[in-house]
């Protein structure tokens, strides 16, 4: 359980789905909530401005801080251009060494600092299970940094493992740290996975994509957000931490679960060539739908955590309801 006072939470690069779920979430339950973002907006909680690569009076907030919970990184959502490529890798790795910079010269830094990390890095996989303690992580080329930018395969383990050596390497001995190697995160907020997959069902198009034996890991938004909240309360857990479902599945049958929640009896299938090309026009990677993540959250488990949706059925459901009932 965490501490019956009141914490204080900073998210940097909080303006997104993921940031405003978790500010929301730790605002609604009394705690003092400030957002680092380019762009302030109007919250119930509190957003500060920051560029993510300069110094400046956001810096103050960090100060006296509980926790703090980095989000910051540009949408892996589009064509791996060379220029998106550098923006996606820049925006996190050069975040990350920011913050590790302004903590390690704090007089009283944040006492953990959960920074966020990807299932990706683990290996295109179908017979094995990916866990914190054997999985195995991605392409040769990748890890090595010897990368052919036309595999954005490749491109993607080495941001996660660029990334994850950035916030391991920030000398921060007074805080604790937490890489959260996030599944996709499943909501029925607009622009979601989730709703893009669910707008394929309900127009008869949600059948198997590519082979369909590619497995997906997911996450409930709530129980990303409670996972969350179980991290900061355990304070004897740091390093790499899975946060997804313990029963990743195959895509044929997460898609075949998606239409019954919906009540949708079929859908056409759409094999890797009709992927490719759909995926150019939608400025996006194909990467995102076919590669095999196969990823258990054994630390989570083993350290007790609950999942109140830890099957993708159940999930689809409450998943399907709560976006019917949006305005």
């Amino acid at each position: 359980m965490l501490p019956t006072r009141p914490l204080r939470i900073v998210i940097p690069g909080g303006s997104g789905q993921i940031g405003r779920l978790l500010a929301a979430h730790f605002q609604e339950r009394g705690h003092y909530v400030v957002v680092l973002t380019r762009s302030p907006f109007a919250a119930a909680y509190h957003t500060v401005h920051w560029d993510g690569l300069h110094e400046g009076q956001w810096i103050d907030h960090l100060e006296r801080t509980d926790v703090c919970i980095n989000l910051a990184g540009r949408s892996v959502n589009c064509r791996y251009t060379r220029e998106n490529r550098d923006a996606i890798y820049r925006s996190r790795i050069d975040t990350t060494e920011l913050l590790g910079r302004v903590i390690s010269t704090l007089a009283d830094p944040p006492a953990l600092w959960l920074n966020a990390s990807t299932a990706t890095i683990y290996r295109h996989t179908f017979d094995k299970t990916m866990d914190e303690f054997t999985g195995e992580l991605g392409g040769h080329k990748a890890i090595t940094g010897i990368l052919d930018e036309s595999d954005p395969w490749n491109f993607s383990i080495k941001v996660a493992t660029d990334w994850e050596r950035a916030f391991f390497s920030a000398y921060t001995p007074k805080t604790r740290k937490v890489a959260m190697r996030s599944a996709v995160v499943m909501s029925p907020a607009s622009g979601n996975p989730f709703s893009i997959l669910l707008n394929l069902v309900r127009f008869s198009l949600g059948g198997t994509q590519g082979s369909g034996r590619q497995f997906v890991s997911w996450i409930h938004e709530f129980d990303l957000a409670r996972a969350v909240e179980f991290l900061i309360a355990r304070d004897d857990i740091d390093g790499i931490v899975n946060i997804a479902s313990p029963n990743p599945l195959p895509n044929c049958e997460f898609m075949a679960a998606l239409r019954d929640a919906y009540g949708m009896p079929n859908g056409l299938p759409a094999f890797a060539p009709v992927l490719e090309v759909a995926a150019f026009f939608h400025r996006t990677e194909t990467e995102l739908l076919l590669k095999s993540r196969r990823v258990v959250p054994a630390r989570l488990l083993a350290a007790g955590f609950d999942f109140e949706f830890p099957c993708w059925p159940e999930a689809a459901e409450d998943l399907v309801k709560r976006w019917r009932a949006r305005p």
